[in-house]
């Protein structure tokens, strides 16, 4: 698997997280995130349960640019 770096958290200083990667070979994006809380796990899971082998996580809304150019990159290449 080829990972292609995106970006991370222009605020996260040294910090790895959160960070944007695209998959090179599926095109699906792969997203380090904070892991959610009980109260937004409690109120995702009431719309979609959240199998064992799955998580929430959130992304802060300024990686939105990345997000965008994760998701170009994704549909070009």
């Amino acid at each position: 698997m080829a990972l292609r770096f995106v970006g991370k958290d222009p605020e996260s200083g040294d910090h790895g997280s959160p960070a944007v990667w695209v998959d090179e070979g599926t095109k699906d994006l792969v997203i380090q995130g904070w892991k959610a809380d009980s109260q937004t796990t409690g109120g995702s899971s009431q719309d979609v349960p959240i199998p064992g082998h799955e998580a929430v996580i959130r992304v802060p809304n300024r990686m939105i640019p990345l997000l965008r150019e994760a998701l170009d990159v994704a549909e070009l290449d």
